[in-house]
């Protein structure tokens, strides 16, 4: 009879806390901001010394690829005493408080949603410096994630009807309507999108499996000039897309639809024209088809500023999917 009590006051406890939290997330508002940004809370003293040039120097580290640097993340300083109301609801914090225990946090939709907020005490700066530094990877991480999310959540609202990859790849990727096809040939496509004063690029092709062996730095760069030189033309005759040789790309191994695949990550140029901009590309291993599939993304747009462009495409990218059927 205990033990049946127990049980019985187990559930409802669970099941009020769960309640509870329903309730909670029912009354959070949505979380506010411009994609990419950081709110930082802490004592303006403690911004103007070591511990806010640590947190200015990891969160704006440079973000890989583009030709211009630019910062991962743009940080936006926040006083704890104007951090109430309103203040409380961007996607991405970073709140520092003066504490006798010292801790590192991470929690989500605290005050909004969707909103990671990471929580750093100790009773002085060298304490909470130590902690926001041991932990810095796993912040970045969790924030580009978050970042990731709303990004699909937005591209969701107005996805694309077009088949082009499904009925020349048997792959499908999420992007928005404002995308069209512009050039599908038999193992070609190419998809853009206007944005002002330039556009971004989607383009998709496969390559036989043993296509990468050897070095793969040299082989997808020399492959990449060669797809350049017979699909990507550049506005003056005889000119075409190519990689960029003088600023060495990105390269990491990865995975992508839970496949083995390669990150590059560098700047494209058009070959006999004065043309260049950022790339992002994955090459793909398929071993039930027996190949690679390579999809790419990169933006012209002379006169803007490039990582929201290319954060746009590669999270575009990241959904890749494979459909075996």
């Amino acid at each position: 009879m205990n033990k049946m009590f127990t049980l019985i006051a187990f559930v409802f406890l669970f099941w009020n806390c769960q309640n509870e939290a329903n309730q909670k997330d029912a009354y959070v508002p949505e979380s506010s901001g411009k994609l990419n940004h950081v709110n930082v809370v802490m004592p303006e003293k403690d911004w103007n010394s070591n511990l806010g040039n640590s947190v200015r120097e990891t969160l704006q580290q440079i973000y890989e690829g583009l030709p211009i640097d630019e910062p991962q993340f743009s940080v936006n300083y926040l006083n704890p005493k104007t951090f109430t109301g309103f203040a409380r609801q961007g996607r991405n914090v970073v709140w520092f408080q003066k504490d006798s225990t010292a801790r590192f946090q991470l929690a989500q939709n605290q005050f909004a949603r969707p909103q990671i907020l990471a929580q750093i005490t100790g009773e002085d700066t060298e304490i909470q410096q130590f902690y926001f530094e041991e932990n810095a990877s796993l912040l970045i991480r969790s924030f580009n994630e978050n970042e990731r999310k709303e990004k699909l959540r937005r591209i969701s609202k107005s996805l694309t009807t077009e088949k082009t990859l499904l009925n020349r790849f048997g792959v499908e990727m999420d992007y928005p309507s404002a995308y069209e096809t512009v050039k599908d040939t038999t193992n070609f496509v190419w998809i853009q999108k206007p944005v002002q004063k330039g556009h971004l690029n989607i383009i998709a092709y496969t390559l036989g499996q043993s296509a990468l062996e050897g070095k793969y730095s040299e082989r997808i760069l020399d492959i990449r000039d060669s797809i350049g030189k017979l699909f990507v033309p550049g506005r003056l005759k005889g000119s075409y897309f190519i990689t960029e040789r003088a600023f060495l790309p990105y390269f990491y191994k990865t995975e992508l639809d839970q496949k083995k695949a390669f990150l590059t990550k560098g700047t494209w140029e058009v070959a006999n024209d004065f043309m260049a901009g950022p790339f992002v590309n994955y090459a793909v291993q398929d071993t039930i088809r027996k190949r690679w599939i390579v999809v790419e993304g990169f933006a012209f747009a002379p006169s803007a500023n490039k990582r929201e462009y290319m954060f746009e495409l590669n999270t575009i990218l990241s959904t890749l999917k494979h459909k075996e059927n």
